[in-house]
């Protein structure tokens, strides 16, 4: 068998998909799963992508997970990052893409094995590509059951595993034996190989577990009887049943045994598999010694084995027994044990308790009971859709929304109705933050769905609640300017798009540094949006950028793996906590600061930015660029204390650094400028911020040009603050300008434009021009109601990204004024 898998990986291309086909309990599996080890040992340029699809209708036979699967291997071993789409249509479009990229670049053979293919439901259909023409260096493998696989499959090259002959068994019930030193008769041996002939008894499953049964009971009982009971078990579900039984005898009381039926009968019943601390929790009368106990027979029995920290049956014909042995009365027992596992995930919904467990069984529940108004009803539940969403349960997400009616519109506008719910209730930077992280969901959700116009209206709400609640230039506003900045792409709105990816370029430049993967990422994502312009110089440019910076992580990384990697981190520490000092270690430095300060561990945070500083001074001296980066983080570490006296002096020590060794242009400089503007306003030195706000729209205008948006936004903020100083006069034309490039960016019906709209329309109210105040604000609320119309009844917000803004209700007030991004 491994000679016929060799010569497959050795054949000349194009070459179709070898078929490894055999009956249930062939030994398929572990045919594949032993020769993969042999190939990674002997071909270590092999790149090896496998996946084993469970039993029918769990997760992992998905075919939409299958493919993102194997996409994400592609991406993680050719050492891209790219936004990867959930859509199932588009993810069998792209995979191919990225086969042809990496088996271009990559020097072995790459082989795909899929295990099992015949359990995905309509296989056929969902993997089409694999009849497509592949890469020369690729090679598929797939398994399959010689009973379920679909007929035009079989006309490939396949590789059949024939039943064991009898040395092959007799070899394989000694080596069982032997492990519990159990010896048999000559006469017993001819028995069992006389027994061992017909196609169901003598696979390679039956034959292990017969093993098993024989040793497991042939030091304390008698084995002639037991040789007995197991000839008259003609198949392995048979076999199993027996060995069930054997289990059952074992145990000491009703009670153990009553259990061992709870724990089979719920773990049948899930979608994935149980926990071991969720079976303690459904039955508080059973002790962790019983469990073990039971878990430690049903495991060498080869009954249950774990997958991802959950107890899933070993074989399909260990759970067909057990419906057999436990649920011969039909439904309406299995219905009882989804009914105990709906109410035991129902119950940590009402606790606020929304984990990847009940987010992955309730609504599976619900599907599989029918109830098709608690499934909609669980699905409204934000958490739940976020957390299927997020893990690439998107077709799955999408095929329960249709099994209660609903189409994309119908789903989008409840989510919405949703959203707006819960942002009633949200108080505090906590909810605030989550609720941003919710709007994000929605919309990238949306964008998926192909509705890219209802899908900025949540993306940008999102983008507004994260510049408020956390700060302007906070990571996570990167994030969200880049996944705005994605949806003007599909939309084709490319100078929105450029726009956005640039601050998002900016402020992940300032947060991580240089030469840091995320950089990387914004660089690829303006270069593609560059090459869609027809821009190759500039693509060029940015792509020769990213390749720098990904090609010294991957030489910092190197070919390491496991153990090895965890060493080189241990090591990279202890130089860390020893004090050595290098750039490389300053930059580690400062990286981990900037990790504890997006986690709200402000003194860890503070510890590990003042050694990056302390120690890029003593390596670099004082007056380098990287120690105005760890000012500038430091000086934003203590604006979040509180403590605006140490982080005005650290401000004030960056811009110096700045103004002397970059170019006035440069977006690190523009950043420091931004911010110890808005801190001197804060402070209430409106004086020394009027300086700063002029230069950074000086810098916005070299930096974009002067009809950029990112100029309008500059010229709204210097116009607030000409107001709070009573100099309306001069912020007038600010306004004006800023309105004017707002339109020719975005169109008249921008969120932009109406807040812009709306604070001319306070100026003009205070100058007593009452007619032209009511016209502007009326044209205000006309684009407020078209968002809130496109969006399904969004949540009016008093923020916005465009700058500072005011409300006309409250114009008369001295306070009126709202500082853009701040708490």
């Amino acid at each position: 068998y491994f000679e016929r898998l060799n010569d497959l990986v050795a054949a000349p291309a194009p070459i179709p998909p070898l078929l490894v086909s055999g009956g249930p309990g062939s030994g398929k599996s572990l045919l594949l799963s032993k020769w993969i080890q042999l190939q990674q040992k002997h071909s270590p340029n092999t790149l090896i992508l496998y996946h084993f699809v469970g039993r029918p209708m769990s997760t992992s036979s998905e075919s939409a997970l299958i493919i993102k699967r194997l996409t994400l291997k592609l991406m993680q071993h050719s050492w891209l990052v790219s936004p990867l789409t959930f859509d199932p249509a588009k993810l069998l479009e792209e995979f191919p893409r990225w086969l042809e990229k990496l088996s271009a670049r990559h020097q072995g053979s790459i082989i795909i094995i899929i295990d099992s293919i015949d359990q995905i439901q309509q296989a056929e259909k969902h993997m089409k590509w694999l009849i497509d023409p592949l890469p020369v260096n690729v090679r598929v493998i797939v398994s399959v059951n010689v009973e379920t696989c679909p007929q035009p499959w079989r006309l490939w090259p396949t590789l059949h595993l024939d039943p064991l002959n009898s040395k092959d068994v007799k070899s394989l019930i000694s080596a069982e034996c032997n492990s519990a030193n159990v010896k048999l008769t000559k006469e017993q041996e001819k028995k069992l190989e006389r027994h061992c002939r017909s196609a169901t008894t003598c696979n390679a499953l039956y034959v292990t577990l017969l093993g098993k049964t024989i040793a497991c009971v042939g030091n304390t009982g008698n084995i002639d009887e037991i040789l007995q009971q197991c000839c008259q078990c003609q198949d392995t579900v048979s076999l199993y049943r027996l060995v069930l039984r054997s289990i059952q005898e074992s145990l000491q009381s009703d009670k153990e045994k009553g259990l061992l039926r709870e724990i089979l009968c719920v773990i049948g019943v899930s979608h994935n598999g149980v926990s071991e601390s969720e079976l303690m929790e459904l039955y508080p009368e059973l002790t962790s010694a019983v469990l073990a106990s039971l878990l430690h027979s049903l495991h060498k029995m080869c009954l249950l084995t774990y997958g991802c920290g959950l107890l899933k049956f070993q074989h399909l014909q260990a759970w067909e027994m057990v419906k057999l042995e436990y649920m011969e009365a039909g439904e309406n027992i299995i219905s009882a044990y989804r009914q105990k596992l709906v109410e035991y995930f129902t119950m940590q919904l009402s606790q606020d308790r929304v984990t990847w467990r009940s987010a992955d069984e309730l609504p599976w529940l619900f599907q599989q009971q029918g109830n098709k108004q608690k499934l909609h009803k669980c699905l409204l539940n934000l958490f739940v859709s976020q957390n299927l969403y997020k893990r690439g349960h998107f077709a799955e997400l999408l095929s329960y929304w249709q099994l209660v009616g609903k189409d994309k519109s119908s789903m989008a506008a409840e989510y919405f109705d949703s959203l707006k719910e819960y942002e009633k209730s949200s108080e505090g930077e906590e909810s605030m933050i989550c609720l941003a992280d919710l709007y994000e969901t929605l919309g990238r959700f949306l964008k998926d769905l192909g509705l890219l116009s209802q899908a900025v209206a949540p993306l940008q709400r999102s983008l507004e609640i994260r510049e408020t609640a956390l700060d302007p230039d906070h990571p996570r506003v990167a994030q969200s300017l880049h996944q705005l900045a994605g949806v003007y792409v599909q939309w084709k709105k490319f100078g929105n798009a450029e726009q956005l990816y640039k601050q998002a370029l900016e402020i992940s430049e300032n947060a991580y540094g240089a030469e840091h993967p995320r950089v990387a990422r914004e660089l690829d994502a303006l270069a593609t949006l560059y090459q869609k312009q027809n821009k190759y110089e500039q693509a060029e440019q940015l792509r020769k950028k990213s390749f720098k910076i990904r090609q010294k992580a991957a030489r910092q990384k190197g070919s390491l793996c496991g153990f090895a990697l965890l060493r080189q981190r241990a090591l990279q520490l202890e130089e860390l906590t020893l004090g050595k000092d290098t750039p490389d270690n300053a930059r580690t430095l400062n990286e981990l600061g900037v990790l504890y300060y997006l986690q709200n561990n402000l003194e860890t945070a503070e510890l590990f930015l003042k050694r990056s500083l302390e120690m890029r001074e003593r390596v670099l001296g004082s007056d380098h660029p990287d120690c105005a980066q760890s000012l500038n983080n430091l000086a934003a570490l203590y604006n979040e204390k509180k403590h605006y006296d140490k982080a005005e002096e650290l401000y004030e020590k960056a811009l110096d650094i700045r103004r002397r060794a970059l170019a006035p242009d440069h977006p690190s400089l523009a950043y420091t400028v931004k911010h110890l503007a808005v801190l001197y306003k804060k402070m209430g030195k409106l004086d020394k911020a009027v300086p700063l706000y002029e230069l950074a729209v000086e810098i916005r205008q070299k930096s974009f040009g002067p009809k950029h948006p990112s100029v309008a936004t500059a010229l709204v903020n210097l116009a607030v603050l000409y107001c709070q100083m009573k100099r309306q006069i001069e912020a007038l034309p600010l306004y004006e300008r800023a309105l004017k490039i707002y339109e020719d960016s975005f169109g008249q019906m921008h969120p932009r434009v109406g807040e812009t709209l709306k604070n001319l329309a306070v100026l003009s109210y205070e100058r007593g021009d009452f007619e032209k105040a009511a016209e502007l604000y009326k044209r205000a609320m006309e684009i407020k109601e078209a968002e809130t119309l496109l969006i399904g009844g969004k949540a009016t917000s008093r923020h916005s990204s465009s700058g500072d803004t005011f409300s006309l209700k409250s114009a008369l007030s001295p306070n009126a004024l709202l500082e853009h991004g701040q708490r």
